[in-house]
């Protein structure tokens, strides 16, 4: 029981580090990107704990990698036609309007 809250308590910290990673490094997309996936990554971890905890089916994890892998597909397409039509991942340089 001890292993399972010590590990618990390193997925929270991995969850709190990336958000706090994607709120302060918004300058360039790529690292918003990567602290998306370290977020998805911890929430794996979590699920991957809670449903082994409970005896439960891997089912659950497997839809979640095809739509965390989905995601990760889609950020880095956006990421490369970012690059190619202006020529760097900086959100100053993409202009909204």
């Amino acid at each position: 029981m001890m292993i399972i809250m010590n590990m618990l308590f390193i997925i929270i910290c991995m969850f709190i580090l990336g958000n706090m990673i994607f709120v302060s490094k918004h300058k360039h997309l790529l690292i918003v990107l990567l602290s998306l996936e370290f977020i998805v990554l911890s929430i794996f971890f979590f699920f991957l704990i809670l449903l082994s905890y409970i005896e439960y089916d891997m089912y659950m994890l497997m839809v979640f990698l095809v739509f965390s892998v989905c995601e990760g597909a889609m950020g880095l397409s956006i990421l490369v036609s970012m690059i190619r039509t202006h020529g760097n991942d900086y959100f100053q340089s993409f202009n909204l309007l």
